[in-house]
């Protein structure tokens, strides 16, 4: 593959073109299984090209945390040398969130609904340039992205998560992890803003400890993380830059995915 800008040869489909400075590869979407990650390389609604990462677990069973930590390591150094904009992932969770934490690129979880039939016969062969294909012929995560990259785009927010937080009430309950389902909202582009709410201690009793759900978005676009800690129940406005409750329903699938990914929900 050549650079599309300057036609310099390029190493591997979607790199980032060292010789002009120009991205090849505007989005990258990654689909783990437990030993392998197949990336698929988008510059706007094109695939530009896919490779396949494996790895081995050891006697065939889950991957160590060495094995985990080294296998999302190759899958992030292949997501640099794109430099994309975007990132989106589905499939195993281990690796997908290991591998996010590695990244500092806006990344996104694929739903569930759209990895759930994301299964893929045999492998793919690695750097296999695919210029044109028709959505048809790529996985149903892909054709996911593909059709949500058509919809209007969210204004990113640059504040720091902990700068988003405020308002008059301060307390969150849940303690640790009601700081970390608060942290976990702060970190979405697209949130704006967290409001803590006042604390109601006469809800229904949890034995399953703090859980966190960002309920369904209103007409505004904004929605609201709901904490439940025992008996205790805490309601947070979140502000996004969502522009109606179909754009909100967005942010608030990410955000429910993000507090799976962090063990904040029953997955």
């Amino acid at each position: 593959m050549n650079c599309r800008r300057c036609g310099t040869p390029i190493e591997r489909p979607g790199d980032y073109c060292l010789t002009c400075n120009t991205a090849n590869a505007d989005a990258v979407v990654a689909e783990f299984e437990t030993d392998r990650a197949h990336l698929t390389m988008l510059d706007e609604d094109a695939v530009v090209g896919e490779t396949t990462i494996t790895t081995r677990p050891e006697d065939d069973e889950r991957l160590t945390e060495v094995q985990l930590r080294n296998f999302a390591g190759r899958v992030a150094d292949e997501v640099r040398r794109k430099r994309p904009e975007t990132v989106y992932a589905a499939g195993e969770r281990e690796p997908l969130r290991e591998t996010r934490a590695q990244l500092h690129h806006e990344f996104y979880r694929v739903p569930d609904g759209g990895a759930s039939e994301s299964g893929r016969d045999g492998a793919a062969t690695a750097n296999d340039a695919r210029d044109g294909d028709d959505p048809e012929d790529v996985s149903p995560v892909v054709r996911w992205v593909l059709g949500r990259r058509g919809d209007r785009s969210l204004a990113v927010v640059e504040t720091p998560p902990r700068e988003k937080i405020g308002g008059s009430h301060s307390t969150l309950i849940g303690d640790r992890k009601g700081r970390k389902a608060v942290q976990t909202v702060a970190e979405h582009p697209h949130v704006k803003k967290i409001v803590p709410g006042p604390i109601d201690a006469g809800g229904t009793g949890s034995r399953t400890g703090l859980r966190a759900k960002a309920t369904r978005a209103g007409t505004n676009g904004n929605v609201r993380l709901l904490l439940r800690d025992g008996s205790s129940v805490q309601e947070n406005r979140i502000v996004t830059t969502a522009m109606d409750r179909e754009t909100g329903e967005r942010v608030r699938e990410d955000l429910n995915e993000a507090l799976r990914d962090a063990e904040l929900q029953d997955v």
